[in-house]
């Protein structure tokens, strides 16, 4: 209608059953549509960039609900879809690390079963995995506060004994001088279930717990953050030396997971973000 001369609007609106206000007023709304609709796409654009590629349509709505912005998912998605956005995250089978032979009697407690974590720091939840790299396997420790999903401390070394667990502790341990009565939850790996793995974790007055035999759901604390980790990280990677890859893995948890990388659960904030929050609320609410 808007190219067409030969003919008056009135005279094409009606061939066409639309009306010729109506015509008028989507001519006076095109730029305006037009302007914000290409706010939005640089919005979902700058908001895939900041999540280095990890985001897909689901994060991205909520990010903008977060802050106030109408999404749609099948606007999002059209978007994204047009622009070539897609996440990283695709499926890839596991294998399990765990040797629990050693641990099945009944003083391998799970102190977690129907508990209610509604605090920073109240549970703690680890496990061992594996990174792949030129130089072979190496392997990743890593302890995370339930409430919060903030990973207090990671380390990596070319075998999975106890040392590792040990000293991934201490890291965590004097880094956030964590409280007593902890509840630090694992699977029954012999790493974690080793004397002196249970001396240290009750030397820091924590209370140790594990998952039952052959429920790796009972941990899946640790089982959701290497998964994310995997898929974010290492799949579709090649890290020539150990170096690189534990150089690249302190860099996703430290700067990217722990403080930028946001989560649905946690409304859309980073763990830190999250964390913060939460104590200045809790202080509020004492003081």
């Amino acid at each position: 209608m808007e190219k067409e001369t030969h003919y008056a609007k009135a005279k094409w609106a009606k061939k066409l059953g639309v009306s010729t206000s109506g015509y008028y007023t989507w001519l006076q709304e095109r730029d305006r549509r037009q302007k914000a609709q290409k706010s939005l796409e640089d919005r979902v654009i700058s908001i895939f960039k900041e999540g280095e590629g990890t985001y897909g349509v689901d994060r991205i709505c909520g990010i903008l609900r977060r802050d106030g912005e109408p999404a749609s998912y099948p606007v999002i998605k059209r978007i994204m879809c047009q622009e070539g956005l897609k996440s990283c995250h695709r499926r890839r089978r596991q294998r399990s690390l765990t040797d629990s032979r050693k641990a099945r009697g009944d003083e391998y407690k799970n102190l977690t079963k129907d508990l209610v974590i509604d605090k920073p720091f109240q549970v703690l939840s680890s496990d061992i995995s594996y990174i792949r790299t030129g130089e072979g396997f190496d392997y990743l420790c890593q302890i995370r506060d339930v409430f919060t999903n903030t990973v207090l401390a990671s380390c990596q070394a070319e075998n999975m004994k106890k040392e590792l667990v040990l000293q991934t502790l201490k890291a965590a341990q004097d880094r956030w001088h964590l409280p007593a009565d902890v509840i630090f939850h694992s699977d029954r790996g012999s790493q974690y279930t080793a004397e002196d793995v249970i001396k240290q974790v009750s030397d820091y007055g924590w209370k140790q717990s594990f998952s039952f035999i052959g429920m790796p759901g009972d941990n899946a604390w640790s089982e959701s953050f290497f998964s994310v980790l995997k898929k974010e990280i290492v799949h579709w990677r090649f890290y020539p030396t150990r170096e690189s890859a534990r150089q690249a893995i302190f860099e996703y948890i430290e700067v990217f997971y722990n403080r930028r990388r946001v989560q649905k659960r946690l409304g859309y904030l980073s763990p830190i973000n999250f964390l913060n929050t939460w104590q200045q609320q809790y202080q509020q609410c004492v003081a």
